[in-house]
């Protein structure tokens, strides 16, 4: 047996090589287009993003694209666009960024939530479980940049004549058996923040194929200058396009167009060379008891983009019931700093979706319009809240050496993990977190 660094030992890694995961890869012309918006005062206009906004459907294979300040803003505008309302109710899986779903109750309707599985991806199998007279939206997430099931998926939402909205916030660009992430629901948004595997500064887009869907999400969040040229079919939009119909601006800032276009160029390739090194990376750690990767068979057409907050699954029955907790601190000894626990929490256990009165109604406001609580609900969901998982490394360039040297902590403290295991018993790790461990 060899010492775990946690309990005296040598680390792995003494010291992490910044390179290795610095994004996003920022040159000379990102920093150019970025200068021209400063030099000539352009943050508040609308000709770069509307430039933007026409290349990223094109590379989205979309007709329509509309950009917003954040991605949240364009997940809201997509919610406004399909008609959601009063009494309507709105599934989408527990376990995501609350952005994809919380702000449902600005509309008066009801979040119901569905099971993920193993892969921390939205459940089909429990979907129809969800759906009653009131549904009108399914909210699919391809969470940490796994392609959903949408063969699966989509038969459901047109058996029920539901629309779909794809969350592709931590998806821009994968596939799903040859088709992008994106292209299969009636409209798809998704956050470019600086974080994500696209990453912009701090901007949002929604894409669809829909004309009427486009101008409603236009005229949500846009106005006048934003929107008077593309308000053209929906009449009963057009007395309005003075006015943002949302009450908030959501014009997206033109330093952060300008930084999207740039890398737009270049997104493509920059995920392929972190593909090639993430799958390196998991194929040194197959066949380890208590782990397995969250990633798809790229044999199928299917890929995890840029694969963003790589992310692993945890089996701890396999590891002699070692909690996902201790084992993350083990890692982190080892010297990968970035290992957590926990992605998200799941969203039917927050208070949010429990008590809070946003208009002072009396009445919590996921339930006030409807006719009956959902929150009766949330516990056909408790398994979500066993499935485990935790980071690994986000690798943005191959390096074999590297990769190697990071699979060897994995080894390390799953080959010795039984000296973990009388400390942790001790603590007794566990409990619920509101976001990832170290929030």
């Amino acid at each position: 047996m060899e010492k775990l660094a946690l309990l005296g030992g040598a680390p792995v890694i003494p010291e992490q090589p910044e390179e290795l995961f610095k994004w996003p890869v920022m040159g000379q012309e990102d920093y150019d287009a970025a200068m021209d918006v400063v030099r000539n005062n352009k943050f508040s206009g609308t000709d770069i993003t509307e430039k933007f906004q026409e290349e990223f459907a094109a590379w989205q294979g979309r007709k329509y694209a509309v950009a917003y300040c954040n991605g949240t803003m364009a997940l809201t505008s997509a919610m406004f666009a399909v008609g959601l309302g009063h009494g309507d109710e709105i599934i989408c899986p527990t376990k995501t960024y609350w952005g994809s779903v919380s702000q449902a109750i600005n509309f008066g309707a009801s979040a119901v939530f569905c099971n993920i599985n193993d892969m921390l991806s939205i459940d089909p199998g429990d979907i129809e479980r969800c759906i009653t007279p009131r549904t009108k939206v399914l909210v699919v997430v391809h969470y940490y940049g796994y392609p959903c099931d949408m063969d699966a998926i989509m038969p459901i939402a047109k058996k029920y004549g539901l629309k779909v909205i794809e969350d592709v916030s931590h998806a821009q660009g994968g596939l799903y058996k040859g088709k992008k992430v994106g292209n299969f629901g009636d409209v798809a948004a998704m956050s470019l923040m600086s974080g994500k595997s696209f990453a912009a500064g701090e901007l949002g887009i929604l894409v669809t194929d829909d004309r009427e869907i486009y101008e409603r999400a236009m005229a949500f969040g846009h106005y006048e200058r934003n929107n008077a040229r593309y308000i053209k079919e929906t009449e009963n939009l057009k007395p309005y396009f003075h006015i943002a119909l949302g009450g908030a601006k959501g014009r997206a800032n033109q330093l952060c167009s300008a930084l999207a276009r740039v890398q737009l160029k270049y997104y493509d390739q920059r995920c392929k060379e972190i593909r090639r090194a993430m799958n390196a990376f998991w194929d040194r750690l197959e066949g380890l008891p208590g782990i397995y990767p969250i990633r798809v068979d790229e044999a199928t057409g299917s890929n995890m983009a840029g694969w963003y907050g790589a992310q692993g699954g945890y089996k701890k029955e396999e590891l002699g019931g070692l909690s996902v907790v201790k084992f993350c601190e083990a890692v982190r000894a080892e010297g990968y700093t970035g290992c957590w626990s926990g992605g998200n929490f799941c969203l039917h256990t927050h208070p949010f979706f429990k008590t809070f009165d946003l208009r002072g109604e009396g009445k919590p406001s996921r339930i006030v319009f409807n006719d009956r609580d959902v929150r009766a609900e949330d516990d056909l969901c408790k398994r979500s809240e066993t499935v485990e998982c935790f980071n690994v490394p986000w690798f943005k360039h191959f390096d074999a050496e590297w990769i190697e040297k990071y699979a060897a902590v994995f080894r390390k403290v799953i080959e010795n993990h039984e000296q973990l295991l009388d400390d942790d018993q001790r603590q007794g790790q566990g409990g619920r977190w509101y976001g990832t461990e170290n929030a």
